[in-house]
């Protein structure tokens, strides 16, 4: 694989530390994820850092899709597809299997 190409972390999901297995072709970072579609159960802001004071770059609806990358401390990060925009959300706000 040659170098990576920089990709805008506003609409790819990659991060130094983590990136979108679908981007391996384009980008390397240490870790790649697959991402998990889950269905948005409460309105959340998505917003551009992880902490709650952070530019809401979004207002996800009840019924959008939110493909997850990571969960960590309550957030999870990853890609809106109907916005095309990446961020973090409140993970209380996504559906779990099962529920």
């Amino acid at each position: 694989m040659g170098a990576s190409v920089p990709l805008d972390p506003l609409h790819n999901a990659v991060r130094p530390d983590l990136a979108d297995v679908r981007l391996a072709d384009r980008v390397f970072a240490p870790h790649y994820a697959a991402s998990v579609p889950r269905i948005v159960v409460a309105a959340t802001p998505l917003r551009q850092g992880s902490d709650m004071a952070s530019n809401a770059l979004a207002e996800l609806v009840v019924g959008d899709v939110f493909e997850v990358l990571e969960f960590a401390k309550g957030r999870a990060w990853g890609r809106a597809p109907g916005h095309d925009l990446v961020g973090y959300v409140d993970a209380d706000a996504l559906s779990w299997p099962g529920k």
